[in-house]
This record gives C-alpha cells, structure tokens and sequence, in this order.
C-alpha cells in the first residue's frame, strides 16, 4: 500500500477555534415539501464518485493506521471529519467538553488477571480447566456454596430447580440438554434440540432468575475434549476486550465453561459419575435427584484487570426550518480493527477501505450536499445530525454510547440512515459481476412509509436493484443487528440500512482503496441522500406502524 498525505493530529488544531456556524447570509428557507422535491437532483448530484475516492484514500491510508478505537489513527480521521464538517458549514451540537464536534466518552479496556478455583488443596487453573465468559462477581477471592442442577433447564415441560435454593450460589450444571431412553430430547419430543441445548444464554439467564451468583457448564467427557471443544471461546475470552464503561452491577449470572474433572471435584465426584447423572434422567424420562454432595472449602477468584480507553463520535449539525426540532440521524462507523502483527504476508496494516471508510466518506459527502442546499435556502426542514461513530467494530460501542446518551432527545429521532460497506460486490454478485445494487435492511422494521421512501427515492433518481434477502427475519447472518442502526431501531426509531454484502477482503489486510467501486459507492451514496431528503423535508413525520422482527 502507498502512504498518502500526511494529517496527523496538525488537523486538531484546526477545530479550536469552535463551533462554526452556518452561512450568514444563506437565504430565507423554502419549506414548500414541492418544491423542495424539486430541487433534490441540483445537490444529491454534488455526490461524486471522484470526491467520495479523495477523502477514502485519505482516511483509508496507511497513515491512518487502521483506525483502531482509542488509538492515534482514529483519533486523526476524527480529526479529518470534524474538519470537513466544519469547512462545509455544519455546527459542532455538544456543548460538554472542549470539541463541539466530538462526543467524548471512555470506554473500558479488560483482561483477566489472577483467575483460579480452590478445592482444599487441589487448584484449578483459569484458561485451563475453566474460564468465564463475560463478566464475573469474584474480582478478589471468595468463598462460595456450590449446588448442582442438574442441566440447567428451567422450562414449563422440564425444571432442574424444582426444590433446589441457589440463591447467591455457584451452581453446576451439564451442557447440552436431556433426551430419553427412545433418544429423542426430552424438551422438543423430537430429535432437534432446543435454545436450551444450543445457546448457553438460555441457561444462564435461568441460573441469573433464580439468583444464583454464577452458572458453571461442565463441558465434554474430557481435559482434551473440554479444550477441543471450548478453543475458540477460551481464545475470545483471553483477549484484551473493550467495553462500555461498567457501572460495577452484574447483571446476569456469570458463565464459566469447565473441564469434566473440575466440576466433578466441585460436587465431591467423580468425571465417570457426573457424566452419568444423564443416564439416569434418560430412563426416568425427567429430572432426578443426585447424590452429589458439594464440598464447604470453596474458593473462587477471577480478576479482571481495567483501563481507560478514551474515544469519541464525530458529530455535525444542520438546523431545520419549521420543523426544527424534528431530527433525522445519518450515521456510518468510521473505525476498524487497526494493526494486526500476526497477521499473514507483510501487510500488516487493516485500512478497512469498505468497512467502513466508505460508509464514512458518504456520510461526509452529505453532510456537504445538505449544507450547501441550507446555504442556498433549499431546506432541510427538519433538522439533520451527520454521525460517525466509534467502536462499531467493538460491539456497536459509539452508537450505544449516544443511544443511551443522546445530544438530541430520542423521542425527537424521526429516522436513522445508516451506511456500512458500499462499493463493493459480495461474493454472489461478484461472479455476475454486477455492482448495480444494494442489499436494503430494517426500512419496514417499524415504518411502512420509510421503506416506500426509499423504494420511491430509487425509482425516481438511482435505480439501484433493490435486494431484500438478508432483511428476512430468518436470515442467519442477522445482519439487521449487526450495525449502528439496531442502537436506534431497538428504541423503537425507524431504520434504513445500505450494505453491498461480505466479500473475501472482509476484515483482512486486502480491505484496501484499490478494491472500491467508486460508481457504485456513488449511486448508493446518492439512494441515501435522496431518502435522507425525502425524511427531512416531507410535510409530516413518518409514522412508526410496524414492529417486525
């Protein structure tokens, strides 16, 4: 990869200045919805393929190292967007801190420390014959009672904890579920298994309605097997995790997966006589008691180790007309994954072109489009927050941040627009070689009329094919709760999300400027800019008439 124009943080002091405010002399608004419809074309056409490929192949370059969260590469494209936001005319709306285009926040930076469960004289090692998943109440050592239930299940056809007080406890189930003696599960009746065999959530969040302290899954018959099996959790849970900062309450129970011969000794028994408690409800057909009697020298300690990682989203702001306090949200994550030393070749360097540079340069493109139209008396009637958000690649971290910390009152949100990943092909799209479309997600979520927008906003300027496929609730790549938007969605505000697909460069080294199809970015560019309008200039306010899965 080349090295492309050197920012760095010079661009920072470039905002010191302040808040910018809009063109003094922008003449008086027209708020006639005709008209304004009009006059669309004059600015979603000022989104050019050839501006969106001059801010990409800065912010997307090896000087910006990747744009890890808290790191210096996201802290200059921050910068750089702030920047454009402010030479476009569009106002910094927080008024906390020292920025008014950055909403500042920490997030926190854990990883275990200390991690062990004490048996008399016998130790049990965490990252080998456990480990937790999630968070965990034992930051320093302590005593605890454990009690065994059986698998765990609490349902209506089947209950472990039918007479079983595990209050405040450490509680040791088996994973998978039950089956009887013909082999079908004893929950479905059939061969398939249930959400309680399939997702270790479902017994967790038993275990936390019951109020036990924690919930421990031995798992497989094993050491080897217990490692096999758990490798890829074990290797999640090892690495350094960033988070929202924790308030210090736990929640939920917490999840430990442990080896056969540690939950054995801690119910007093053996791997063999443990394993066979399932033999046992397999011929009752139902729950059983066992004779397992826990040890009282319990001690558990499970540390974890946290930091400060400061970060920010970058926010711009056009004030609406007559209907100013009407706000559309135009969002895209302008983070990625940063360096990565042990990756394969000699990059090194995850510039994430696609994902989502490119949903970042759109969103900066309009915010351009919108302030010169403000410039020129040509709406938008309702106002506009032009968003980019931090650590979506953390768990949508940013987004959640202003969801629950909003600048704007989210009873006042009318929309989201969110853009992640254009100007590629996907993998089925590749080999027709057809970049004319765009996979559109959540636009009928909880608005008919946003998703009739969007359908009529194509029709009229762009079409693009339209392709409905991964916004089918059943869709296994649940794309619909995977970007910044579900943050809005899930409190209640309409969505609209633009995604051109997964291709073989997702989250590699290879996600590079030279890969960007830069027409194609264009017209899904323009498809949200011509929504965006239609939301923000339209004489009532979508309705929110659907609740879809």
């Amino acid at each position: 990869m080349k090295h492309l124009h050197t920012y760095g943080f010079v661009l920072a002091a470039l905002l010191a200045s302040g808040c910018a405010s809009t063109n003094n002399s922008a003449k008086s608004p027209e708020t006639n919805a005709e008209k304004l419809r009009a006059a669309a074309t004059t600015y979603g056409q000022t989104i050019t393929a050839a501006d969106l490929s001059k801010h990409l192949n800065i912010i997307a370059s090896d000087e910006y190292e990747g744009r890890n969260t808290g790191e210096k590469g996201q802290k200059m494209a921050a910068a750089y967007i702030a920047k454009e936001f402010k030479e476009d005319g569009l106002t910094g709306p927080v008024t906390a801190g020292s920025n008014p285009y950055y909403q500042t926040f920490d997030l926190e930076k854990s990883q275990w420390g200390e991690g062990h469960i004490l048996i008399g004289d016998k130790k049990f090692l965490m990252m080998q014959d456990f480990f937790v998943l999630g968070s965990s109440p034992y930051q320093t050592e302590q005593t605890t009672d454990v009690v065994f239930a059986g698998y765990g299940i609490d349902d209506e056809k089947y209950s472990d904890y039918a007479n079983v007080d595990v209050t405040g406890k450490m509680v040791v189930v088996l994973a998978g579920e039950p089956k009887g003696s013909n082999g079908n599960y004893l929950i479905s009746g059939t061969t398939k298994a249930s959400d309680w065999g399939n997702d270790y959530r479902s017994k967790r969040n038993a275990a936390t309605k019951r109020g036990a302290k924690s919930v421990l899954i031995v798992t497989g018959t094993s050491a080897d097997e217990f490692n096999s099996l758990t490798q890829r959790y074990k290797s999640y849970a090892s690495r350094p995790s960033l988070g929202l900062k924790s308030e210090g309450k736990q929640e939920n129970a917490a999840v430990m997966f442990v080896s056969p011969v540690a939950g054995a000794a801690l119910l007093n028994t053996t791997p063999e006589k443990l394993l066979a408690y399932s033999s046992n409800v397999a011929k009752a057909g139902k729950p059983v008691a066992s004779a397992f009697t826990a040890p009282k020298n319990v001690k558990v300690v499970t540390s974890r180790i946290t930091t400060p990682v400061p970060t920010e989203n970058v926010l711009g702001f056009i004030e609406g007309s007559d209907k100013k306090d009407e706000v559309v949200v135009v969002t895209a994550h302008y983070d990625h994954v940063g360096i990565e030393q042990d990756a394969p070749g000699d990059d090194k360097i995850f510039n994430g072109a696609n994902d989502d540079g490119s949903g970042t340069v759109a969103v900066i493109e309009l915010a351009e489009a919108f302030a010169q139209a403000k410039k020129e008396g040509k709406g938008p009637r309702r106002s506009i927050l032009f968003m980019t958000v931090t650590a979506e690649e953390k768990g949508l971290l940013g987004s959640e941040y202003y969801s629950e910390n909003p600048i704007f009152p989210l009873a006042n949100t009318v929309a989201n627009v969110n853009i992640d990943m254009i100007g590629r092909m996907d993998f089925d799209h590749e080999k027709q070689n057809d970049s004319n479309y765009i996979y559109v997600i959540g636009s009928d979520k909880l608005s008919s009329e946003l998703h009739s927008i969007n359908e009529e906003a194509n029709q009229k300027y762009v079409n693009l094919k339209l392709d409905y496929k991964f916004n089918d609730e059943n869709d296994p790549n649940r794309f619909y709760y995977r970007s910044d938007h579900y943050n809005f969605a899930k409190n209640g505000i309409p969505i609209i999300f633009y995604f051109n697909g997964v291709h073989a460069d997702y989250h590699k080294a290879s996600d590079s400027v030279d890969k960007i199809l830069f027409d194609s970015a264009e017209k899904v560019a323009r498809l949200a800019f011509y929504t965006t309008w239609e939301l923000a200039n339209r004489d009532n306010r979508i309705v929110v008439d659907s609740n879809k899965k």
